[in-house]
């Protein structure tokens, strides 16, 4: 099982609305609010990390009020 946090910037107001449809998405396991430089923070799971990264390419940065992501893969053990 391959892991990620997703470090999130929203658009201005629109952080509860992007939290609402990360938690649709089916490999989101933890979605918050933050405070601080970035507005959100997501954690997904996958089988491994090619299917991780077309989650976080195809599905979270296309989501509406999404300005910018960085993503940090956890290191198998």
């Amino acid at each position: 099982m391959a892991t990620a946090y997703i470090l999130i910037n929203s658009e201005i107001g629109k952080e509860q609305e992007v939290q609402e449809h990360l938690l649709k998405l089916p490999n989101v396991v933890e979605a918050y609010v933050l405070y601080g430089v970035y507005d959100l923070i997501a954690k997904i799971e996958a089988e491994d990390t090619a299917t991780l990264k077309n989650i976080v390419t195809q599905n979270l940065r296309d989501l509406e009020n999404v300005r910018s992501t960085m993503t940090m893969i956890c290191v198998e053990q």
